[in-house]
């Protein structure tokens, strides 16, 4: 049953775009198979590409590989070449 006490809970967000306050994640916790639970992770940055940056993600404890995940937030690359 709709209760209007409680229609002003979904707040409206102040910018143009909602999914702009969702602009980068960063993974804290991360399943790892080795230690069979979820441990802190360390990210590293693999490979910097034109359509993004590539990183992966590490166990803390035992350095098996836990993720990857590429930042697609690239705007105006310029390359500069020797």
């Amino acid at each position: 049953m709709f209760d209007p006490q409680y229609s002003n809970l979904h707040r409206q967000t102040p910018t143009s775009e909602p999914d702009a306050q969702f602009g980068a994640f960063r993974a804290s916790l991360l399943y790892c198979p080795t230690c069979q639970t979820a441990t802190p992770t360390r990210e590293r940055l693999l490979l910097v590409l034109p359509t993004g940056n590539l990183y992966e993600y590490f166990c803390v404890y035992c350095g098996t590989s836990t993720g990857q995940k590429t930042d697609q937030d690239q705007q105006n690359i310029q390359l500069i070449l020797p």
